[in-house]
């Protein structure tokens, strides 16, 4: 496995390992787990070669605390990564990824980035509309990979490439999943013991709502998922929304759209955990 971390040795690597093979890129901030595996796996099984790029992106947090305790355990991940078979990893500087003078381009998501985590999350999306696009300009992958447990962001995501445009295709990933179901994310390795314990509700409940749908109405599942939580000393609901899967327009009835997806933002204590489950209407 190759590691490389200016854009002088990226270079170097593309033009001397990737000429006639297909690139699969696995695009991260570090903190691996095995739903990141997961995904560097199916990039190595349909592609010749594989990147993973590790780079804590400061322009999609919001709030600088959470960037100055995002985990960066990066001798773990180089191992996971070269345990899994990747065949190169780019984990660059903010210096490199933004030189002095760097211009991103501006892109519109319209209805995708206006609800859930977006309006929770001011700037978010432009932040990760900027790293994203400029990976893709530097590494010119033929696939890109990505967790659906960022619902959202994978519709940005997908409306960026047609935007831009950038030819590659984006591969969604299912989510991975704890053995408790919840949902793997480099934000469970700071949460404690009794947090552990509390933070599977957060799917227990998603998952009864999709059993809900064919006898509550939109309004009701809500109202009882927000009670939940609203008795929960542990957890504290920040969102729950069911929206139109591509639109991301918050639904009011049944008959809207054929599939819903629901998605939720929830804090234990400070870590904040998202997940969502697709609803389908019988």
């Amino acid at each position: 496995m190759r590691i490389v971390s200016t854009l002088k040795e990226l270079a170097q690597l593309l033009s001397e390992c990737t000429k006639n093979k297909s690139l699969g890129l696995i695009p991260t901030m570090g903190a691996l787990h095995t739903g990141h595996i997961a995904l560097v796996k199916k990039a190595i099984d349909e592609n010749d070669l594989s990147i993973c790029s590790i780079f804590v992106n400061p322009t999609q947090f919001n709030n600088p605390s959470d960037l100055e305790k995002y985990p960066n355990p990066l001798e773990k991940d180089l191992l996971l990564l070269e345990q899994a078979g990747c065949d190169f990893v780019f984990a660059p500087t903010k210096e490199e990824v933004y030189p002095e003078g760097y211009v991103s381009k501006d892109f519109v998501f319209g209805t995708l980035d206006k609800g859930m985590e977006g309006a929770n999350r001011p700037g978010h999306f432009k932040g990760v509309a900027m790293v994203v696009s400029r990976l893709f300009e530097l590494i010119k992958p033929q696939k890109a990979y990505f967790g659906e447990k960022d619902f959202q962001q994978l519709a940005i995501i997908q409306s960026m490439v047609k935007q831009a445009p950038f030819p590659v295709e984006i591969v969604p990933c299912s989510i991975v999943r704890e053995a408790s179901g919840l949902a793997m994310s480099s934000r469970n390795m700071r949460l404690n013991k009794l947090q552990l314990t509390a933070a599977p509700r957060v799917y227990q409940r998603l998952f009864k709502a999709s059993k809900m749908c064919s006898s509550h109405s939109i309004f009701e599942i809500k109202t009882w998922l927000k009670n939940e939580f609203k008795n929960d000393v542990d957890l504290d609901l920040e969102y729950f929304e069911i929206s139109n899967p591509t639109t991301l327009q918050a639904t009011t009835n049944w008959s809207e759209c054929d599939r819903h997806i629901a998605c939720i933002a929830v804090f234990a204590g400070e870590i904040r955990l998202i997940d969502n489950i697709m609803l389908e209407i019988n």
